[in-house]
């Protein structure tokens, strides 16, 4: 909860700034006082009625005008805050704070501030790539800012790339996180995407997971104020902003990650971890001999160690939290609550990969979180079905859950 912590909000000039509105929702639920400041190019993609209704507060929009420098000035403006958030953050915006330029009531204001500075990018992808906006963005982080994006999906221009503006929930839990999140002190393990288990130099073991909802809860822990390790497999994702990041292969070099991480408070382990792998991996490219009638090579498997339940099965340095995925085809509730059970973890977030829900490699996903029933551990594992989400947000809510876990259990 925010309760009575002012943010000072800065809509800067971007389509992205109708996701404002949400975010001011948000804000005021959760009980923040909110102050925005709407720059001449915010003011083209939302009005300051809207702005003003939704934030139970006057807007602010002119450097020069008297009345609002009589009475509250830009200098306090900036000052009697917790937080400033500039959503969205364009490349103007961000090229202005990084040079030092005040030219109208935002600029100033973020120049004249001594608190501390969160921004949500938003722009063309290529924007977001040229020399000068990575130049802009060093430089800004170098001085403490906080950034929260931007996310890759669809643009404005009808292009498919990095740039689009983080999400109003994800901005909100960087909010928490930065004024001190529920999961600030917590030590959070995530394991995340696939493992890639060597045949021979050129060919491997693989499944068909992307990382994506693993990433995704790293950075929903970390937006709270976890102190997240994230074990990866190969994955296009992104790294998450503000984890500690192992890439790894093998489901071997996953373990190692894993254990010399601990102890952590909480672990989530998300990735999809191959079952086998060859008993022994060819040092050279396996070639097929044309003068074999078959010219298929056995290939003989092992089992690769558990991690889910090595780690549930600590002794020493066991989680407080163990939490697993079980992505099934068929029986998808049964299959999971008995892994539950079998694995010795917390909680199980079941989902179906099934071919037809495009689950893997999807940007949705739909979980059930089954836990044990510690009140009748008779009556078997509690079920509890979530709507379908975008992976973005079963990692927040899944984050908001384990917050509310661990602070019951301190």
């Amino acid at each position: 909860m925010l309760n009575n912590m002012r943010i000072l909000l800065i809509i800067s000039g971007g389509i992205a700034a109708y996701k404002s509105l949400e975010l001011i929702r948000g804000l005021r639920r959760r009980g923040a006082q909110v102050r925005p400041i709407l720059t001449k190019g915010g003011a083209q993609f939302v009005t300051p009625l809207s702005v003003a209704t939704l934030a139970q507060h006057k807007v602010y929009d002119d450097l020069f005008y008297l009345t609002d420098e009589s009475e509250i000035g830009h200098i306090r403006l900036a000052r009697e805050t917790d937080l400033v958030v500039v959503a969205p953050a364009t490349a103007d915006i961000l090229a202005k704070m990084a040079n030092g330029i005040a030219d109208d009531l935002a600029t100033t204001a973020l120049l004249a501030t001594d608190r501390p500075i969160l921004i949500a990018p938003a722009m063309n992808s290529r924007m977001w790539a040229n020399t000068a906006t990575k130049r802009n963005l060093a430089l800004l982080q170098a001085n403490g800012v906080m950034t929260v994006g931007p996310a890759h999906g669809e643009l404005a221009e009808g292009e498919i790339g990095i740039g689009r503006m983080a999400e109003p929930v994800d901005i909100l839990a960087s909010i928490e996180a930065a004024l001190g999140g529920p999961l600030s002190g917590i030590r959070a393990l995530v394991t995340s995407g696939p493992t890639h288990e060597p045949i021979d130099p050129v060919r491997y073991i693989a499944n068909r997971s992307s990382g994506k909802q693993g990433h995704a809860i790293a950075g929903a822990c970390a937006r709270l104020g976890a102190a997240v390790t994230l074990v990866s497999g190969p994955s296009s994702e992104i790294d998450p902003p503000g984890v500690e990041m192992v890439h790894v292969e093998t489901a071997r070099d996953m373990m190692e990650a894993c254990l010399k991480a601990l102890p952590v408070d909480v672990a989530i382990c998300a990735a999809a971890v191959s079952d086998w792998r060859p008993a022994e991996a060819g040092t050279q490219k396996i070639k097929k001999d044309k003068r074999s009638s078959s010219t298929a090579p056995n290939l003989a498997l092992v089992e690769n160690s558990d991690i889910l339940a090595t780690l549930a099965g600590r002794e020493n340095d066991r989680p407080r939290l163990v939490i697993g995925f079980a992505a099934e085809t068929d029986d998808v509730l049964a299959y999971a609550s008995a892994k539950l059970v079998s694995k010795g973890c917390d909680w199980i977030l079941a989902n179906d990969v099934s071919p037809d829900t495009g689950t893997f490699g999807g940007d949705d996903n739909k979980v059930h979180l089954i836990s044990r029933s510690e009140a009748e551990p008779m009556a078997g594992p509690n079920i509890e079905e979530w709507p379908e989400f975008s992976k973005v947000e079963v990692a927040a809510r899944l984050a908001e859950r384990i917050a509310q876990s661990l602070g019951s259990a301190a």
